[in-house]
Order: structure tokens, then sequence, then C-alpha cells
């Protein structure tokens, strides 16, 4: 009550309408990944959780894709014998064309390291760590640690079901190759826990996005040079061993396991070079290239690192493994040094046919993103077009998605991308990795609970520290029942009356004891009847018998 001590007229604002409560924003995904660079304006902002809205903005941020490196095979004639494409071990940049491709909106970006860096799970382990920092996103991206060996990569996605079981305001989405072996595999590393907050789609895209590259990261072999040398050269691992000698013999490599402290080299009077001593577990490509720098009889042969932080394994068998000739030493050439002839566009032509597989998964977060914007996040995720794509990299059959779908043994469903005649490619699954759930099986239930939890959580803070009594339990429920009407009118609740759709509960000898009030509690009961998608529609058919 105010104190009036002077004569005057006041005017007191007396408030009348209840709070209200603000949605959350329901899909703003986190990547997480290695970029080229990390700058915003001129400074560093590696490791940190930076929100863009465009791709142009990822571009000026973040900088460009990591170059592919292409082997061109040409006759004498000039003609095309056969292309091959090493693709980036990063494709960040791609992913996150992909998503604004697909009706994506503003995202974050994690940026663990640049390209020379260490591609490893600690890596992705600090990004969640970051992640775990920011209130903002509500869908984990994992598609970079997809390409981390099995084991490291299901910890991974451990690691994010947990944080979204902790924090209640994000979900998963995983990927999983192409097939029903890696699928169990997944459904085996992943583990029980947590389920609810995630879920998993194969197989990857064959998307229309065409791979980066300079012209002189493009080799070109002339397979049918007449010179009297020849260059020879195989791919083991991450590295690449070439020869170069006379055009008629036929260099080998053998790379024997043992228990030795170093590794060893010898080559042999018959062109054989025998790589000693790596460890059962592998060696790192980088420490059997210090290793070969350091021997001194290293002859005709030659060993680079085709692919960083890989580990190097022995070769099963006694016998050499044959090295492949790659044409005259005359016939090796860039692309850049074409530059202008007829051969030059005829590669030029050929390379803008080649297109970059993806995992799905952010093609899925664009749709997520699409169908919250244009139908509300309880409308299911499914059953919309992927653009930007060519198809899936498997077809996966009616049969096939059975099995996928419904998981008799742990209840893990995996989410299918399918191609269908006159529609497209399709997301064709809702299910979250709580596929036996009854309450929690369906991706648009869980995340519409997350964010009417959310949404809530924040609306009510205003009455922290407000007195808990009756005036201030009913502001809170009025200003919830007035959020939970405007989603049953939108249609995100099911039942024809509102008692039907949900219900809020608060009050003494309702949801608290006397001793939860001493205790500084206020307690609300909050139940919804969240709409569900017909997943199966079953359509019975009889005769029916002439009518006389």
């Amino acid at each position: 009550m105010s104190s009036f001590l002077t004569p005057d007229v006041y005017t007191e604002e007396v408030p009348v309408l209840p709070q209200s409560v603000a949605g959350v924003s329901t899909a703003v995904p986190a990547f997480i990944g290695f970029t080229e660079k990390a700058l915003k304006n001129g400074k560093s902002v590696s490791n940190n959780a930076i929100r863009i809205s465009t791709f142009l903005e990822f571009r000026e941020m973040y900088g460009g894709a990591q170059k592919t490196e292409f082997e061109v095979l040409i006759n004498d004639d000039e003609q095309l014998q056969k292309l091959t494409a090493t693709p980036p071990t990063s494709t960040l940049y791609y992913a996150i064309d992909l998503y604004f491709k697909n009706g994506g909106g503003d995202c974050y970006i994690i940026s663990v390291g640049s390209f020379e860096d260490a591609y490893n799970k600690q890596a992705f382990e600090d990004g969640l760590k970051i992640l775990s920092k920011e209130d903002e996103p509500t869908l984990i991206m994992l598609s970079e640690a997809a390409k981390l060996p099995a084991n490291d990569y299901h910890a991974i996605c451990q690691q994010a079901l947990a944080q979204c079981a902790d924090l209640k305001d994000r979900f998963c989405i995983f990927d999983i190759k192409k097939d029903d072996e890696e699928a169990n595999e997944f459904r085996n590393g992943i583990g029980t826990n947590n389920l609810k907050y995630g879920a998993a789609y194969t197989p990857y895209i064959h998307t229309s996005l065409n791979y980066i590259y300079d012209d002189q990261d493009v080799r070109i072999i002339n397979l049918s040079s007449s010179s009297d040398t020849a260059t020879f050269e195989v791919v083991h691992d991450g590295i690449r061993i070439t020869y170069a000698g006379d055009i008629s013999e036929e260099p080998k490599y053998r790379i024997n396991g043992g228990s030795g402290d170093t590794v060893e080299f010898s080559v042999s009077p018959s062109k054989l070079l025998t790589i000693s001593n790596v460890p059962t577990e592998g060696i790192a490509a980088s420490d059997l290239l210090d290793a070969w720098t350091a021997f001194d009889n290293k002859g005709d042969f030659d060993i680079e690192i085709v692919t960083e932080n890989t580990q190097i394994t022995a070769t099963p068998g006694t016998g050499g493994q044959e090295i492949s000739k790659q044409g005259g030493s005359e016939g090796a050439f860039t692309l850049e040094s074409r530059e202008g002839t007829a051969l030059y566009s005829k590669i030029k032509s050929e390379l803008a046919k080649e297109t970059i597989v993806l995992p799905p998964s952010s093609a899925v977060a664009g749709i997520y993103a699409t169908t919250d914007r244009e139908r509300g996040v309880w409308k299911a995720p499914a059953n919309v077009s992927v653009n930007s794509i060519i198809g899936p990299v498997v077809k996966i059959s009616s049969a096939d998605q059975e099995r996928l779908n419904v998981d008799v043994t742990s209840g893990k469903s995996v989410n299918a991308i399918r191609s269908f005649i006159g529609k497209g490619t399709l997301v064709w699954g809702a299910r979250t990795l709580a596929g036996n759930d009854n309450e929690w099986r369906y991706v648009s239930v869980r995340r519409l609970f997350n964010m009417i939890e959310e949404s809530t959580k924040k609306a009510s803070h205003f009455a922290v520290f407000e007195s808990n009594d009756a005036t201030t339990w009913l502001k809170v429920k009025a200003m919830i029942e007035s959020f939970l009407y405007g989603i049953w009118q939108q249609g995100g609740l099911v039942g024809s009356t509102e008692e039907q759709a949900y219900f809020v509960n608060v009050g003494l000898g309702k949801t608290m004891t006397q001793q939860d009030i001493l205790e500084g509690r206020m307690v609300v009961e909050i139940g919804i009847a969240a709409a569900r998608p017909a997943e199966f529609i079953i359509l019975k058919f009889s005769h029916k018998l002439q009518e006389v």
C-alpha cells in the first residue's frame, strides 16, 4: 500500500491479467564437428557454442569444406577409364548446407578443432560439455561422431542421451549406416538408459551436393603410357605405398605383426617391402611415417599419409600383396596442369556428376524444424520429403523395415529413410529408441513434453520466493491452463473438452501437505493427453450382399 502524505491526485496501475507462458523454441540443433577455421570478428571461437541463422554465416565464420581428392584414370586417347574420390574426413560443411536446404533455421555450431586436428572421441566429449552449458539448443547432432570407431561412437551417444535426461530440454538424432548388422550393432552398443530422449535414422543418403575440390587435388594417370618406367601404388588403411621402377617389375608389400618396441622396414632384391613389428591394435599412421623417414634403404619405395589419425594394422598371411601399376612415369599429372584443354573440360564435366553421401540426421533436423514451424511440435516429423538428395544409398522394403521399426528383442526402434515411386524419398518412421514404451514411443510425444515442461518451468520463475498461498497458486494455475488451452486448440492435445485434454492441480490438500508449505515447496501437477500419430492405418473391406 502506497503512503500518501501530500494532498494531490495519485494514479496506480493495478495488474488484473495473469502471467503468460511463452513457448520455447523446439528445433534448434547443435552441430559438433571440425571446421576449416572458427573466427568471429577476427577472434577465435573454437570450442564455443555459436548461434548462426544462415549458411552464409557458417561459411564466413567457419570457412569452407575440407577438400576432396580425386584420381582419374585415362588411356592414350584421353578417354576416361575410371574416376575415384577420396571423401573428406570432415563433412560438417555439407551437413549444414543440407540442414538449411531442408528448411532448417537457427542452429548452434561447436567447432572442436580444424581439419588438421586429431579426429577422436575426446574432441566430441569436450563438445558435449560445452553444449551442456547452453540453454537454447533442443537437438543434439552427432553425424560427425558417426565416423569414429563403433565403440567410441556409441559411448558418445550414451553421453548425449544422459545430457538430455539431465537437462530435460533436448533430444538426440542419431545415424546408423545402412544394414541390419550395423543396426543391431548400434542397438547393442547404445545400452538401455535414457532411450526416450533419442531417435535413430537409417540409411545414409546420396545427396545432390557436389564435392568441393581444387584442381591440384585431381590426379590424372595415363594407364597406357609407353614409357619404360612406371609408377605403382596401393592404399592400405590410411597410408599410400608407392614404387617407381621398371614397367615390367611386380613390386609387393606386406605388414607383419610383432611385439618389438619399434617398427622395422626391409626391402628385398625381389622388390618386396616388409613392415615388421606392427602391434596387434595397430600403429598410428603418423608414427609409422616417422619410422619410415628414419629408414635409409628405401630403394624405390615411398610411403605417405592419405588419411590423418588412422591406425595401420598388419596384413594376414606371409606372402606379399601386389602394388598396382598406375601407368608410366610420364603419365601422372594434375588437372591444374591441363587447364584450357579439351581433357580439362571433359574431366570437369565428369567431376560435376560426383555427389557426396551423408548421414541423414542433418536433413532430418531440417525436417523437424519445418514440421514444427508449419504444423507444431506435436506433429510427427515423418511422411515428409527430403530435399536436395538423389535417394537413400540402400533401398529399404516394407519387410526390411519391420525389423527396424519393431525390435522384439530390445524394443529399440530405428526409423527408415525410404524411396517411393512417384513420391520421392520420405522420412518413414517417427519412433524414439524406446520403441516398446507406451508412454514415450513417439518422437512427437517426447518433444511435446520437452516443450511444455521447459516453457512452464521458465514462466514459473516469477513465483520463486512469492508467498506460498492461494493467491500465488491461482496465478500459476491460470497461467499454465491458458497455455495448455492454446495447445489444445491447435490440435496438440486430444479430447473433446478441456477437461479431457489436460488438468492442472495445485493447492493444500491436493498437491501439497502442510509440511511442503513449511519447507517452501509449491507442487503443481500437470497432466496432458498428447496427440499420437496414426502409425498404422487399417482399412477393412467386406462383400456387401445384394439387397432385393
